[in-house]
């Protein structure tokens, strides 16, 4: 556990977060990245404390601040990453 990130607002970690999983089709190795797994394992922690099913996408998404999508229209969104 890194207690390091709860220092800091729930609503930055939040948009930190948004932000970044956003960019991991561009940038694949922030995948690879202790600091987004540390920050997203915060976040869920948080979440779960709150009451919020982290395995449901649409509650996930919905909690961090992003319009929910349905899990088909999610699929049919997908890109596939390059080698």
């Amino acid at each position: 556990m890194n207690a390091q990130l709860e220092r800091y607002p729930l609503a930055e970690r939040k948009l930190l977060y948004r932000v970044l999983h956003r960019e991991l089709i561009d940038t694949p190795e922030l995948m690879d990245s202790v600091f987004l797994h540390e920050l997203q394992q915060s976040l869920q922690r948080q979440a779960v404390a709150e009451g919020v099913d982290v395995s449901d996408h649409g509650a996930w998404d919905h909690w961090l601040g992003n319009d929910p999508v349905a899990c088909d229209a999610r699929m049919a969104q997908r890109r596939v990453l390059s080698d």
